[in-house]
């Protein structure tokens, strides 16, 4: 049913939440979502969202406006009658990018260890903190590839990741399992969190200790987001840093609790919290342009954030990382990680290809 509503291109986003074991499902079947252009456009509004990490008129903030609720309330039959002129393979009408196109290893690190020179130089001066350098990585598609078979492995992998599949004709379809809540709560209770620095897993299991480098780039993602609530005239609570596993690596994690005096003002902490030190740099507005000019790529709805909103209610809002753009012949991965003046290319370099196995590891499950 999932790859049913994909090729009729239908607007609608499944996930699970991590230790959860139910499974959330939103679809709009009349009209289009809604797209907005400016993140504060989010306050006092509802609906699966889904935003990029830049806001422009090629990639606006898409919000899905559901109408209905549960996917086993249809069935396979009622969904080919509702829409007999759909056409097979209709991803979406979204533009894809000439430039995704398959590239050997060789090819994708000297690409690379170029763009990873021109980051480290304001490093290496002294003008930025940290840099978030990321990249991706485009893979040909087996015809048969479904992505509702590929979806539930991810489930089923990843029970302490946010695990989601996402499809409308404005983004196309998008699947992730992502360890970085940006936003969550309900009522007066809320959670954000800083996550950064990364580890491969020693034998599958976390790493007992952390270098100098590591400690470093989450402390700098943890004090980013305390001056951020403090202009909201937010203390939060903290709990952490303690070493967390997300996928196939282990991260440095703390959690921040907080309250919010108005929740019909999401967008508004929306707007100070991304893009966050952990997908972005520090000082913030410095590294949001350097990366736009320099990094090389478009990074779409990579590093954006995604999930539910609901002022009124539960909102669960997470940071788009270990994901994938499933495309109709391909599908192009992405990966990241933070630049600090002692960054080694070497280093640099496997931490994304380890990021990179998140998803991959996905086409080997089904």
């Amino acid at each position: 049913m999932i790859d049913t509503l994909i090729k009729q291109g239908r607007s609608f986003a499944i996930w699970r939440i991590p230790g959860e074991e139910k499974l959330h499902f939103r679809m709009q079947s009349a009209g289009s979502p809604c797209l907005l252009y400016d993140i504060k456009d989010l306050n006092g509004r509802s609906g699966f969202v889904i935003a990029p990490f830049q806001v422009t008129a090629e990639r606006p903030i898409v919000l899905i406006q559901p109408d209905v609720f549960e996917l086993r309330s249809m069935n396979n039959e009622e969904l080919i009658m509702k829409n007999e002129g759909a056409q097979d393979d209709h991803y979406s009408s979204f533009t894809i990018d000439s430039s995704l196109s398959e590239a050997s290893e060789s090819e994708d690190k000297e690409r690379y260890a170029y763009r990873f020179s021109l980051f480290t130089n304001p490093l290496l001066k002294g003008s930025q903190d940290k840099l978030v350098l990321s990249r991706s990585k485009t893979i040909r598609k087996d015809p048969s590839f479904s992505p509702g078979k590929a979806f539930f492995a991810a489930v089923e992998r990843y029970t302490r990741s946010y695990v989601y599949l996402c499809h409308t004709p404005e983004t196309g379809t998008w699947m992730g399992g992502t360890p970085e809540i940006l936003l969550s709560g309900e009522k007066g209770d809320w959670q954000t969190v800083a996550l950064a620095g990364t580890q491969s897993l020693r034998d599958g299991k976390l790493p007992k200790s952390w270098d100098h480098k590591n400690w470093r780039e989450q402390q700098l993602v943890a004090s980013y987001i305390r001056r951020q609530l403090s202009t909201l005239g937010i203390t939060p609570e903290e709990k952490g840093p303690y070493s967390a596993r997300a996928g196939e690596v282990a991260h440095l994690k703390s959690d921040f609790f907080f309250s919010l005096p108005d929740s019909e003002k999401l967008g508004d902490v929306l707007q100070l919290l991304h893009p966050t030190p952990a997908v972005c740099g520090l000082p913030k507005e410095e590294a949001y342009h350097f990366i736009i000019e320099n990094e090389g790529y478009d990074r779409r709805y990579y590093s954006g954030f995604i999930g539910w909103l609901d002022p009124k209610g539960k909102t669960d809002l997470y940071v788009n990382l270990r994901c994938m753009n499933i495309l109709p012949q391909t599908f192009t991965l992405y990966a990241g990680g933070g630049l600090l003046a002692a960054s080694q290319l070497e280093d640099e370099w496997q931490e994304t290809e380890d990021k990179l196995d998140t998803m991959r590891r996905l086409l080997h499950d089904i």
